[in-house]
């Protein structure tokens, strides 16, 4: 039963929190709740305290207000378990992954340790009707915990994460960092904590694992607190969203898109009302001005006083902090139609990750996905020469001016820790003027005061920012970037979002954000298990492609056990089917039924054609009104709805070439 019940479980309250360092308020006056299996979201700008909110649920820290005549405080039901993935610290460097895995599982052994010593001691005295109750309690304990299938969990959820099974008996300490971390990610999902607290689950993951862990943690039987800015991970997990804003907390019901709708809602409701009572004060107050000194109206106007007094004030509506950067600029040089082809190009280090062949066009922004370790980012790496290829080729365009955003070297990056921003991006370019560097990092958010912030000081998000905000001063035609939304908020990944949508050039990206993918991919190059393959359509037609492929293996496998299964059963005389045999399609061919289906899908295609063409013809023309020329937000947007036109256009004529080509083939049969 969700938490929404009326008969839910209240798990753990917060009530008026105030946290505060040193003279700055983090959080004010914040009411939370977590009710019996709930999956919570916390969601606001980067540095609004969403972290700040889980130490504070975990008690890493406490309430600034404890001590206060108001009624504030937190309380659980019971003891509840809370898992939180801090810092890793693994002491022991030198302990296999499977024994550091196992720590996890310390109450399932004592559980059989105890279940195995009530066993020994019901052989050496018989009947026992206390042993009997505590052996049933063990066991109902050990199915809570898992007990009976603690190493099958462990094996499979290790796999899921990328690991190979013989990577449990490594030394822990033979792991790279992110690898230390999915360790401990592992063993925090193991351990089955009453509250599970998640900061950014999906960063550095890939996407089978990302899918995997929503699948996962969807029918996790207990309550889940997440922050994170992957905006479709939320939508498909979480049943409450609470929003930090201004120092305050609300609670929203349902997931994220619908927060953000019942947040405007809220807005819109709230500013009405907020004016229609603004109006009443007026009214009130004009005639308590006019009538007030006239004898006959003095009691009139001491009531119409008191009945301003004793309003509830409605609070002018604070508009959304949407405060982000802005990069919009126009190449310095326009490419050639040919930006990069890449044949049979081999990639990696010592040893070859992958072969890739991919044509990628002027305009096109092409996302690269795949599973981790199959190189992606080696690719990236790889044209821009930072590595050589293994083998095959790669060409650039003419006129091709690339600009290469590395989101691990920006975040992780070797400059002075003690130097400020300004004179980090001054060392760039040196021949900017003062105002010129203001005004770049500016459009950055690096304002005021902040251009004079020491590197030593920025978060990851703002190192992003710097990163992108020195690429983007030589303006180039191709943008290659690597991870470019990891430590972004979502305000930030929307702004990056509407940037490259509206782009001049050509943009090949390395991205696991499934829903920066489907806003902004126009093409997929997907490494897979066997092979890199080019998809030239965008994300979501993508993934029904994908689902066809899936449904025809399944088909496909289903008709070679059935055939199998048939010779099995075949009598001695009779032919025993071949794979080809399975595989022959003339056996069940049926031209005019399926020229029929192809006739049908032409006319379907062409009135999609035919509808779609009328809706870019008017947004061409919406496009030219005069009123609407400095109107940016509007123009955005209706460029975007232009795109997705002839996005849909090119799509449907692919597929309608596709349909007269089989038909033409029909004929020939």
């Amino acid at each position: 039963m969700k938490g929404s019940s009326f008969l839910s479980i209240m798990r753990y309250q917060i009530k008026h929190a105030l946290v505060q360092y040193g003279a700055d308020t983090i959080l004010e006056d914040v009411n939370f709740e977590i009710h019996d299996n709930e999956k919570i979201a916390v969601v606001g700008r980067n540095g609004c305290g969403k972290t700040t909110l889980l130490k504070l649920i975990v008690g890493d820290i406490h309430m600034n207000n404890l001590d206060s005549d108001e009624e504030c405080g937190i309380m659980m039901a019971g003891k509840q378990e809370i898992g939180f993935l801090r810092q890793i610290s693994f002491p022991d460097r030198e302990v296999s992954v499977e024994e550091e895995i196992k720590k996890t599982f310390a109450p399932v052994f004592a559980c059989e340790k105890r279940m195995a010593e009530i066993e020994a001691l019901l052989q050496q005295e018989g009947e026992n009707q206390s042993l009997f109750y505590e052996y049933d309690h063990l066991q109902k304990k050990m199915e809570a915990l898992r007990g009976y299938s603690w190493k099958q969990d462990m094996e499979v959820m290790f796999q899921k994460f990328g690991f190979p099974l013989e990577d449990l008996q490594r030394p822990i300490g033979s792991f790279s960092g992110g690898q230390q971390t999915k360790v401990a990610f592992i063993k925090l999902l193991l351990s089955r904590p009453d509250i599970m607290l998640l900061d950014e689950p999906t960063n550095h993951l890939d996407l089978p694992t990302i899918e995997w862990l929503e699948n996962y943690l969807k029918s996790y039987d207990k309550a889940v607190v997440i922050v994170s800015h992957d905006r479709m991970f939320l939508d498909r997990i979480i049943d409450v969203t609470y929003e930090i804003e201004y120092h305050r907390m609300k609670r929203y019901p349902g997931n994220y898109t619908a927060f953000l709708k019942r947040k405007e809602e809220d807005l819109a409701k709230q500013e009405k009302d907020y004016e229609l009572q603004q109006k009443e004060i007026q009214r009130l107050t004009e005639w308590i001005e006019k009538w007030k000194n006239t004898p006959t109206k003095v009691t009139a106007a001491r009531s119409k006083q008191m009945a301003i007094e004793h309003m509830v004030k409605i609070e002018k509506p604070r508009r959304f902090d949407t405060k982000t950067f802005h990069m919009m600029f126009t190449p310095r040089l326009e490419s050639y139609s040919d930006v990069l082809i890449a044949k049979n190009l081999k990639i990696g280090y010592e040893c070859e990750l992958s072969q890739v062949s991919f044509h990628l066009r002027k305009k096109e922004r092409l996302a690269i996905l795949g599973e981790n370790g199959k190189g992606k980012s080696t690719l990236l790496k790889t044209l821009v020469e930072l590595i050589p290829p293994l083998g095959g080729s790669f060409t650039i365009g003419q006129n091709v001016e690339y600009g290469y955003f590395d989101q691990q070297k920006a975040v992780v990056d070797d400059a002075d820790p003690k130097q400020s921003v300004l004179d980090n991006f001054w060392d760039v370019y040196p021949d900017m003027k003062r105002e010129e560097v203001r005004s770049a990092l500016g459009s950055f958010l690096f304002s005021g005061e902040d251009v004079e912030k020491l590197m030593g000081q920025l978060s990851g998000g703002e190192k992003v920012r710097l990163a992108l905000c020195k690429m983007m001063q030589t303006k180039p035609n191709l943008l290659i970037l690597d991870e470019p939304t990891n430590h972004m908020d979502i305000m930030g990944k929307q702004a990056l979002e509407q940037m490259l949508q509206v782009f001049e050039g050509t943009v090949l990206f390395v991205s696991h954000d499934r829903y920066f993918i489907k806003q902004v991919a126009t093409g997929i190059l997907e490494f897979g298990k066997d092979a890199v393959k080019q998809y030239d359509y965008p994300y979501e037609e993508y993934l029904v492609e994908k689902q066809k492929q899936e449904d025809r293996e399944k088909a496909n496998n289903s008709a070679v056990t059935t055939g199998v299964q048939s010779g099995k059963n075949a009598t001695a005389g009779a032919a025993v089917p071949t794979l080809q045999d399975v595989f022959n399609k003339k056996e069940y061919y049926n031209p005019g039924k399926i020229k029929s289906r192809l006739l049908k899908q032409l006319e379907k295609y062409e009135k999609q054609l035919a509808e779609s063409e009328a809706k870019a013809d008017e947004l061409k023309l919406q496009l030219l009104d005069p009123a609407l020329s400095s109107d940016y937000h509007k123009l955005m947007e209706l460029q975007n709805a232009l795109d997705k036109e002839e996005h849909l256009q090119e799509s449907l004529l692919e597929r309608m070439l596709e349909a007269e080509t089989e038909l033409e083939e029909l004929g020939e049969v």
